[in-house]
C-alpha cells in the first residue's frame, strides 16, 4: 500500500487553507496596510476581521497572531514576510499554540467567560513573544461580556494583542470597534477565484472544464471556502474530468445559454415560448429560483453594457463567456434602460414570492408571464404621444388610461379631463363646487330648543383675521391637465384648496392644522410651526409642491406668531357660537328649566346665495340669527 493510503484524506478547504499573507487573495488593501505599520513599527493593541462566511477571518487572524510572534534564526520581530516556517508557525495555524488562545463566542457568550480572559492577561506569554486572544463570531458576546471587556481591551498590558472576527459587524458596540482597527475582508472577485480554482485542480491532478470552474466560482458568491467545498464535491460527483453539464446538475443550476434563451422569449414577449423554456430546464433538474436569479443577473450585466461601452470582456468579474457577452451587447444596444428597469424590479419581487412558495415552478411561471405583459407596456412619454396623437378619440383615450392605470402628472390629468377636440382647441372644464374651508359661516349640529331641531340661518361673525377669499376662480381643463407646473400660488387658500385638489391628506392637515401663516407668495412660505406634526411634514409639503407647480419652494420657520391656523379658527368660531347661544334668553330659558341640560353643538345652515331685495338701513336690524330662530 502507498504511504498516502493510511493518511486520512483532508478536504481542499483544510489542505490548501492560506498559511502566509502571500495565500490570501483579494484581500491586497488588507496586507498593504499591515505590511506598512509592522514596517513602521505601529502595531495595534486590537484588529477587527469583518466580511461575509468563508472569506478567511479566521484565518487571517491566525496568520497575523504568526505574524506578531514570527522567530526564525534570522529574524526576531513582528513583520509579514512569512517566507519560511518559524518557531511558532505550525502551533499557531494548527490552532494549539499555548500563547495565542481562540474562543469561540458564539458558544461563550457571558460574563464569566471574558472574566477569565481578564484575569489571566497579567501573565506573560510563556514561549512567545505577544499573548494573542483570538475571539470568532465576536457579536455573539452579551452585553455584560462587552462592557467587562472595554477596560481591558482600552488598555491592555503591552504583552497582549486582541484579534477579533465577525460576520455581523453591526451587533457589535462602537465603543468596542473605537478601539480596534477595523479590516473589511472582501468578497472574493469571481476572476481571480477562477484562477485560484485552476491553480488547486492543476496542484491535485484534476482536469476540469473552465466553464465547470466558472460555475463554481459564481455559486461561490466571493467565498472561498465554499468554492473549495463545491470543487470537492464536484469531482466526487465527476469520477474523472470536472465537466460543466454535471457541475450544473449537482447544482441544480440552469444552462447560461438557456437562460439567456429565456430572456430572449421574454423580451420578445412570447409568453408561450417562455413558458416552456422555463418548464424543460425544471425537468432536467433546475432549481426555478436559481433559474429567475441567474435570468436577474443576465439583466444586470446587459444593463451594465450599456453604460459600460461594452468594456466587459471575458474573464472579468460578469462571469459571462465571449459568447454570452456577444449576446448581451446585442441585448443592450437593442432594449431600453426603462424596460430592463422594469423587468429587474418585477424580478425582484417574484424570487421572494418563490422563496415562500411551496410551488416554486407556478410562481415561477406567474413571474414569467408578468414579465412578458410588462416589457410591452408603454412608458408615460410614449402614453403621452399616444394620447396626443389620438386625443380626439375617446376611446383612445380611455384605453391609454387603462394601460397607464399607474401613471402620475400630466398624462394621469390629460385622461382624466378629456382630450381636446378635433380642431385642436381645448375645451374648458369648470371645477365642481365644494363646500369652502373657511367660510364666514359653518355647518353645525343643532341647538336643542323647545321649538323643535328646525334650524334657520345663524350669522357668525368673524373671529381672528381671516386670510384670504374662500372661493378661488374655477379652473379650466389646462391648469389640471396642462401640467400643475405652470401653477401659481399667491394665497394661502390656494394653498389649501391646492391639496385639497391633489387628494394628499397629509400636506392638507399640516396646512390646516399647524401652519400659522406669516406671509407668502409663489414659492415661498413663512409660517410659524404649531404643535408637534410629524417629522417629515416639512419636507413632504415641499416635495409635493416642487411636484404640483413646478417651483422650488421656500418654506421657512419664524420666530412671529404669525396668523392662527384653520384649525384654531375654526375652534375659535366654534367656541363663539356656543357663548352666543348660551346668552341667548330662549336657551338660557331651557338651560332652566331642564336640569342637567348642555348644549352640545350649534349647527348653522348657509344661506343660499341670493340678490336682497333690500338693503338694511343699519347693521343692528340684522340681529344675530338666533332671535329669528326663537319667534
Amino acid at each position: 500500500m502507498s504511504e498516502t493510503s493510511h493518511q486520512p484524506y483532508r478536504v481542499l478547504a483544510r489542505k490548501y487553507r492560506p498559511a502566509s499573507f502571500d495565500d490570501l487573495i483579494g484581500q491586497a488593501p488588507m496586507v498593504r496596510t499591515l505590511s506598512n505599520a509592522f514596517r513602521a513599527g505601529r502595531i495595534a493593541q486590537a484588529y477587527m476581521l469583518t466580511g461575509v462566511r468563508g472569506v478567511g477571518k479566521t484565518t487571517t487572524a491566525r496568520i497575523l497572531a504568526r505574524a506578531l510572534n514570527y522567530k526564525t534564526g534570522d529574524i526576531n520581530q513582528p513583520t509579514i514576510d512569512l517566507k519560511e516556517e518559524g518557531e511558532h508557525c505550525r502551533a499557531i495555524m494548527e490552532g494549539r499554540h499555548v500563547d495565542v488562545i481562540e474562543m469561540d463566542a458564539a458558544s461563550h457568550t457571558g460574563i464569566d467567560d471574558i472574566r477569565e480572559i481578564i484575569e489571566s492577561v497579567q501573565y506573560a506569554p510563556a514561549i512567545a513573544r505577544y499573548k494573542v486572544y483570538i475571539i470568532d463570531e465576536v457579536h455573539m458576546l452579551s452585553r455584560n461580556a462587552f462592557n467587562g471587556l472595554l477596560k481591558t481591551l482600552e488598555e491592555p498590558p503591552a504583552h497582549l494583542k486582541f484579534i477579533f472576527a465577525t460576520t455581523e459587524i453591526r451587533k457589535v458596540p462602537v465603543t468596542v470597534l473605537s478601539r480596534c482597527q477595523r479590516f473589511d475582508l472582501r468578497r472574493i472577485d469571481s476572476g481571480l477565484m477562477l484562477n485560484h480554482l485552476k491553480k488547486i485542480c492543476a496542484s491535485e491532478n484534476i482536469e476540469a472544464e473552465d466553464e465547470a470552474l466558472a460555475m463554481v466560482a459564481r455559486a461561490s458568491e466571493g467565498s472561498a471556502r465554499d468554492a473549495l467545498s463545491m470543487l470537492d464535491q464536484a469531482i466526487a460527483h465527476a469520477e474523472g474530468q470536472v465537466e460543466a453539464a454535471g457541475v450544473r446538475s449537482m447544482l441544480g443550476l440552469a444552462d447560461r445559454s438557456r437562460v439567456i434563451d429565456l430572456f430572449e422569449h421574454v423580451m420578445k414577449g412570447d409568453i408561450s415560448a417562455a413558458l416552456a423554456e422555463m418548464k424543460d430546464q425544471y425537468d432536467i433538474g433546475a432549481d426555478p429560483y436559481v433559474v429567475l436569479t441567474d435570468l436577474g443577473d443576465f439583466i444586470h450585466q446587459v444593463t451594465r453594457l450599456k453604460y459600460t461601452g461594452g468594456s466587459e470582456g471575458p474573464g472579468s468579474n460578469s462571469g459571462l463567456s465571449e459568447t454570452e457577452i456577444t449576446r448581451a451587447r446585442e441585448f443592450a444596444g437593442k432594449l431600453s434602460v426603462r424596460v430592463l428597469g422594469r423587468a429587474w424590479q418585477i424580478l425582484l419581487k417574484g424570487l421572494t414570492e418563490i422563496q415562500s412558495s411551496e410551488r416554486a415552478l407556478a410562481a415561477a411561471d406567474m413571474v414569467l408571464v408578468r414579465l412578458t405583459h410588462a416589457v410591452d407596456l408603454p412608458g408615460h412619454d410614449e402614453l403621452v404621444a399616444q394620447l396626443q396623437a389620438g386625443s380626439g378619440s375617446p376611446a383612445s383615450a380611455s384605453s391609454g388610461q387603462t394601460a397607464g392605470s399607474g401613471a402620475t402628472g400630466p398624462v394621469a390629468s390629460g385622461v382624466s379631463g378629456g382630450g381636446s377636440g378635433p380642431g385642436g382647441g381645448s375645451s374648458t372644464v369648470h371645477s365642481p363646487p365644494r363646500s369652502p374651508a373657511l367660510a364666514p359661516s359653518m355647518s353645525a349640529g343643532p341647538v336643542p330648543g323647545a321649538a323643535g331641531n328646525q334650524t334657520e340661518s345663524i350669522k357668525a361673525s368673524p373671529v381672528g383675521p381671516r386670510l384670504a377669499a374662500t372661493n378661488p376662480a374655477p379652473r379650466t381643463e389646462n391648469a389640471e391637465s396642462g401640467s400643475e407646473a405652470t401653477r401659481t400660488i399667491q394665497t394661502f387658500d390656494e394653498l389649501i384648496f391646492l391639496a385639497e385638489d391633489m387628494r394628499d391628506l397629509k400636506a392638507k392637515m399640516f396646512l390646516r392644522s399647524h401652519v400659522r401663516l406669516v406671509s407668502i407668495s409663489h414659492g415661498k412660505l413663512i409660517f410659524n410651526q404649531a404643535g408637534h406634526p410629524p417629522a417629515d411634514s416639512i419636507s413632504h409639503l415641499g416635495a409635493k409642491l416642487k411636484e404640483w407647480t413646478g417651483t422650488q419652494w421656500q418654506l421657512m420657520l419664524s420666530d412671529e406668531d404669525g396668523l392662527p391656523t384653520l384649525e384654531e379658527i375654526e375652534q375659535a368660531e366654534n367656541r363663539d357660537r356656543m357663548e352666543r347661544a348660551r346668552a341667548h334668553p330662549a336657551v338660557s330659558a331651557i338651560m332652566k328649566a331642564f336640569d342637567g341640560a348642555k348644549i352640545v353643538d350649534v349647527r348653522i345652515r348657509q344661506q343660499e346665495e341670493a340678490i336682497p331685495e333690500a338693503a338694511p338701513e343699519d347693521d343692528e336690524d340684522e340681529g344675530s340669527g338666533l332671535d329669528d330662530f326663537f319667534e
